[in-house]
């Protein structure tokens, strides 16, 4: 196992929990065998720079703190890089830590930061920019898109399920056309899942995802409208053997994705691109920490 002698901490602590977070995390990563440069982020503007800041000084670890968005964001200032990816899940679903495995309580993954091996994984591509688990094609991105700021932050959870019951309501499937000349697949969709990791939304839906697999999975929900779409997240749910009738599945090194009409393309839960664009697999891109094989 490589030895670890230096690390740093990135945490932005804007949320209304991530002062909190962050000095939980300071305790807890204080007895680690090595000292850890801790780094606070208030302003998220000021993340990018922070990174650059951090990674010139080119530590063994670099550990990020927050959730699926947080990290595909930063992701990239590891690429090309000795630097090795450690990952304390402070989000929400927290859908990269669980398709590797790593406990999403903060004793549990600082134990894998102690205790754990590098692993080589890919990382997926939209276009140039790198991104670490999965991005998303249909209802949520649309949802993330359009919904009012001050609805969202009046009524809080309330709100946003109004507005997604709102959009689901008035969304329609869209037309998804996979590839490039005579050889393109065309057919109506209402959900396209790009897939590194297996897991979500915080759920395991691209069961057959690898992170060191070397392609991407393109996973289509593209029969029976909106209709399919339900009954693939509520099997996904219940884990029933129903949720994979109404799904068309991919894979490939590169594939070119275009809809009709475009549609806004969220990347691990951030609303980042429109399409068309070419999703592709950039095979053991990064070393992350990760509990020792069974």
């Amino acid at each position: 196992m490589d030895k670890i002698r230096s690390a740093a901490l990135v945490v932005n602590t804007q949320s209304r929990t991530g002062q909190d977070q962050f000095e939980q995390a300071c305790a807890a990563l204080s007895g680690l065998p090595f000292d850890v440069d801790p780094h606070p982020v208030e302003d998220p503007d000021r993340l990018q720079d922070t990174m650059k800041e951090v990674m010139a000084k080119k530590p063994d670890l670099l550990i990020l703190g927050g959730g699926d968005g947080t990290i595909s964001s930063l992701v990239d200032h590891l690429v090309g890089t000795d630097t090795i990816l450690g990952v304390l899940p402070l989000g929400t679903a927290n859908s990269f830590a669980r398709t590797l495995g790593i406990p999403l309580e903060m004793e549990g993954a600082v134990e894998v930061l102690r205790s754990g091996e590098p692993r080589q994984i890919d990382l997926g591509m939209i276009d140039a920019d790198y991104f670490a688990n999965c991005a998303a094609i249909g209802i949520s991105p649309q949802i993330a898109s359009t919904i009012p700021h001050k609805l969202k932050r009046w009524f809080g959870r309330a709100g946003y399920l109004a507005w997604a019951a709102l959009q689901f309501a008035r969304f329609r499937p869209f037309e998804l056309v996979i590839g490039d000349g005579p050889d393109a697949k065309r057919m109506h969709a209402t959900e396209v899942r790009i897939s590194n990791g297996r897991f979500h939304g915080g759920v395991e839906m691209i069961e057959e995802a690898r992170l060191d697999s070397g392609e991407i999975i393109v996973q289509a929900v593209a029969r029976n409208g909106r209709r399919g779409l339900l009954r693939n997240w509520g099997g996904t749910v219940l884990g029933l053997d129903s949720r994979r009738e109404d799904i068309v599945t991919f894979h490939a090194q590169e594939l070119r994705i275009a809809t009709k009409p475009p549609l806004p393309i969220s990347i691990d839960g951030e609303v980042l691109a429109t399409t068309p664009i070419t999703a592709r697999i950039a095979a053991g891109a990064i070393r992350v920490m990760a509990p020792v094989s069974a």
